[in-house]
């Protein structure tokens, strides 16, 4: 058997990078999951392009062919009533639903006095509000079949240090936080447990901050400091999936609570 056999997940911004990975992770280790993206551009701010209906299809593709079990939903995670249709497409096709992984999100950059209020809003809404949005619709079912389960929010090592120059996105890494640290709290009654994951840069993720690195490292020297990883420069994907996946399973079933860091050294180097 599989290490997450018989679990569902729901897994957000599954069209590409980290949360693609992360759906063929859990598959290939028994899970069936329902998988969605926003698949369409959501604002003029973002300074690349989101995922695809075919990509996120491509994603199911994957899954299909390690063996797993898949649903696709076209959902943008700003929208409580999106993510209620997600929750009800798991327990109408798989029965339940006991593992989530909130992993949308968004990045641009620029310095905090010089933001728009479109660049703070589109993130805060899609990084902290969808975070919230996808626990708000699933944790009444998960309560309510009085399984446990888990939730895996997706952080970044700026959910740790004070990364410049995006302080909206630092923002809201840092507020998935404090919001885990506080449902895990809540619901560890429920024996529901809630973690965040912490990544450094990551390979392969389809986002950008609107600038090549060497000149964002050139102009902003304290971008180019946090960038610097004591193993690496980067992670990959399924470095990140490993972490979600143990975070699922039932070895980490007494961990809540935790800033798991993935982050080749980024947040402990001198």
């Amino acid at each position: 058997m599989g290490r997450v056999e018989g679990k569902v997940a729901l897994i957000t911004g599954a069209g590409r990078g980290q949360g693609r990975s992360h759906a063929v992770r859990l598959a290939e280790e028994g899970a069936a999951v329902v998988i969605t993206d926003v698949c369409q551009e959501i604002s003029k701010a973002l300074p690349y392009p989101l995922a695809t209906k075919e990509q996120l299809e491509e994603t199911a593709k994957l899954v299909e062919a390690v063996g797993g079990r898949c649903v696709t939903l076209q959902a943008d995670v700003r929208s409580l009533s999106d993510m209620r249709a997600a929750v009800d497409a798991a327990t109408a096709e798989f029965g339940h639903l006991d593992t989530i992984v909130a992993n949308a999100g968004v990045m641009s950059s620029g310095s905090a006095w010089e933001l728009s209020e479109e660049e703070w809003d589109v993130t805060m809404d899609v990084n902290l509000k969808g975070v919230w949005n996808t626990v708000r619709a699933a944790v009444p079912g998960m309560i309510a079949a009085d399984a446990g389960g888990s939730i895996i929010i997706t952080s970044s090592a700026a959910g740790i240090r004070g990364h410049v120059p995006y302080a909206h996105y630092v923002a809201s890494k840092h507020g998935v936080v404090g919001l885990m640290k506080a449902l895990s709290n809540e619901l560890a009654k429920h024996r529901i447990r809630v973690n965040t994951v912490h990544p450094t840069g990551v390979s392969d993720t389809g986002i950008t901050v609107g600038v090549p690195m060497e000149e964002l490292a050139e102009r902003e020297p304290l971008f180019a400091l946090a960038a610097m990883n004591t193993l690496h420069t980067h992670v990959e994907p399924r470095d990140i999936s490993n972490a979600v996946l143990f975070l699922a399973s039932d070895e980490a079933r007494y961990v809540t609570g935790l800033q798991f860091t993935v982050d080749a050294g980024s947040t402990t180097k001198p």
